[in-house]
């Protein structure tokens, strides 16, 4: 048994992550969080903490006999990441021996590709920031977690995970239609259940090895060809494939109606137009770059057939979880 601090552990990935731990039912769970937390559900070995994330001194004192610390907050939510650097710099203070930064993204890669995800622009400055840490000697062990794109955005718009808040894709299940980059079919990408992320971290905290720098997620690295076809199969009907020319997409130019529009609360309604276009974009030529991919090593999880034919479109998806019927291969390295 160890003991886990997760930073944003009422969040939606939060939740799945902290799911994932109390199912193990081995470890003691410091859940940190800016609400009160008599408004939270009581969980086996879980001890809801409500922090501002404010005070350095009062994050030392909670991250005393600390093990591991998760932090799943959303980074563009931090500016200039002052609340992560606090966690980090009281996690060495208090003696943490494991940090997975609020990383939870698709790829190493990002720093060359940040025009193509701006918001992912913090992730980075936090990688930056834990070398110059550890770089006289290594005070902090860390790993950051590449899970490629969450595969519970392809059951949009309907309710998949139990927390998540999902957003349409290029490749639409429910609208049976795709939009692609011209000559992209074959590209791969990699796409993982948000309740898979929360199994994988329970048990890289079990992990008596030395912490990589990266710890590759996969539940499925697939096809935009093979995506369709399964969703052709799930849907019992032909897609609409439409092709963009990379190049006019590198140069901002969506020439299509039918790009997704995010449906987040927390973009202005003047601004969702703009923002879509880009997310768009982003999503489209992130493949292209090899930013939706990650590494990986064998364990068992949710597959896109079963989440999309039995979760979704059969109606059965609370038996067949009890069932166990969900499970498929879902893969996870802790070491390259």
């Amino acid at each position: 048994m160890v003991k886990v601090a997760i930073a944003g552990a009422a969040g939606e990935l939060g939740r799945e992550i902290l799911d994932g731990i109390v199912e193990r039912q081995k470890h003691e769970i410091i859940a940190l969080v800016r609400r009160d937390p008599s408004l939270l559900p009581p969980l086996q070995g879980v001890t809801w903490t409500q922090t501002s994330y404010q005070s350095g001194s009062e994050l030392v004192q909670l991250l005393k006999g600390v093990d591991t610390l998760l932090c799943v907050f959303a980074v563009h939510r931090d500016p200039g990441n002052a609340t992560q650097k606090m966690l980090i710099d009281a996690a060495v203070k208090a003696g943490v021996r494991h940090y997975a930064p609020a990383e939870w993204a698709t790829s190493m890669k990002l720093d060359a590709h940040l025009d193509l995800t701006p918001w992912n622009e913090g992730k980075v400055e936090i990688r930056h920031y834990l070398e110059q840490v550890n770089k006289e000697k290594k005070v902090l062990e860390y790993s950051c977690f590449q899970v490629g794109i969450l595969m519970d955005y392809l059951g949009h718009p309907h309710r998949v995970s139990k927390y998540l808040t999902t957003m349409p894709m290029t490749v639409d299940i429910e609208k049976c239609h795709a939009l692609v980059l011209s000559g992209s079919l074959t590209d791969k990408i990699t796409f993982t259940a948000a309740r898979d992320i929360g199994k994988v971290v329970a048990r890289a905290i079990e992990y008596e090895g030395k912490w990589p720098l990266v710890g590759g997620v996969s539940g499925t690295q697939i096809s935009f060809e093979d995506l369709i076809r399964i969703g052709e199969r799930v849907r019992g009907t032909p897609f609409t494939v439409e092709s963009l020319q990379q190049e006019d997409v590198e140069s901002g130019e969506l020439k299509t109606d039918n790009f997704f529009r995010v449906p987040f609360p927390d973009i202005p309604e003047d601004q969702v137009e703009s923002f879509s276009k880009l997310a768009t974009i982003s999503v489209m030529l992130g493949a292209k770059h090899g930013l939706g991919r990650s590494r990986t090593s064998g364990m068992k999880f949710c597959q896109i057939m079963n989440l999309l034919k039995w979760r979704i479109f059969s109606g059965r998806y609370g038996d067949l979880v009890a069932e166990g019927i969900l499970d498929g291969e879902t893969h996870f390295r802790m070491g390259y």
